[in-house]
């Protein structure tokens, strides 16, 4: 992960937040950032920018600066935004397209410090008064449990499959279906075992091969060379 870290969420977030972050990754080098079902509000250097979720690795570029930001937790960036998740899915754009108060924020001379552009982030987020959805937190939560099955989810949850595919998107900014595949991603980075098969089982995949399929599919690598480093962040 290169010069990343991460924080705990400030004092009264915990509900939207998943964590505080910051990076030094791309003052010189590049990094690849896998799907994880979360919408960052990312400080790159004086650019603040809203990041999507994503469907597909991306490889952020060198730009020569250093970026800060808040993680917000699956299931609640349509309440915290305020425009369903989905109309960022996969994009960066300034978050002032979004939250138009925030314009001037590059601008003033307190944002040359990141401690300064974190305390005006959360307190941007906290001033939203955005509060979890219950239902899209009971979806999430039956949703990355191994073997889940969208049918299942929607019938425990008394909705049909329709609404729940059309609630979680507006509010993570992708479906169920790809949420479940993100999750199992997860599972397999957190996995124990000493062989692809036994971690693959243990994650909650078909077999081997359908492992490899998805982590090229979601990563770009190889099972192999995703594992070798692979560190599972906050979510």
């Amino acid at each position: 992960m290169g010069g990343y870290r991460e924080y705990r969420p400030p004092t009264g977030s915990e509900p939207v937040v998943a964590c505080v972050w910051n990076s030094d990754a791309l003052l010189a080098g590049t990094q690849r950032v896998i799907p994880d079902g979360c919408v960052d509000l990312v400080w790159l250097g004086r650019r603040l920018l809203v990041v999507g979720a994503d469907t597909e690795p991306m490889l952020w570029p060198t730009v020569g600066e250093t970026a800060e930001g808040l993680r917000l937790r699956p299931g609640t960036a349509g309440r915290v935004l305020g425009v369903p998740a989905d109309e960022v899915r996969d994009r960066q754009l300034p978050l002032s397209d979004l939250w138009p108060a925030v314009a001037d924020w590059p601008d003033r001379p307190e944002t040359a410090d990141p401690a300064a552009r974190l305390r005006l982030l959360t307190e941007a987020v906290l001033h939203r008064k955005a509060e979890p959805d219950p239902l899209i937190g009971a979806a999430v939560r039956r949703l990355v449990v191994p073997r889940a099955r969208v049918a299942a989810v929607a019938a425990d949850l008394g909705i049909s499959e329709r609404h729940l595919n059309r609630r979680v998107t507006a509010a993570v900014g992708y479906g169920p279906k790809f949420l479940a595949r993100v999750a199992r991603l997860r599972r397999l980075v957190a996995a124990d075992g000493e062989s692809l098969a036994e971690r693959a089982y243990a994650a909650g995949y078909a077999g081997q091969a359908h492992m490899t399929d998805e982590v090229r599919h979601l990563t770009g690598l190889t099972p192999v060379r995703f594992l070798e480093d692979a560190t599972l962040t906050a979510a």
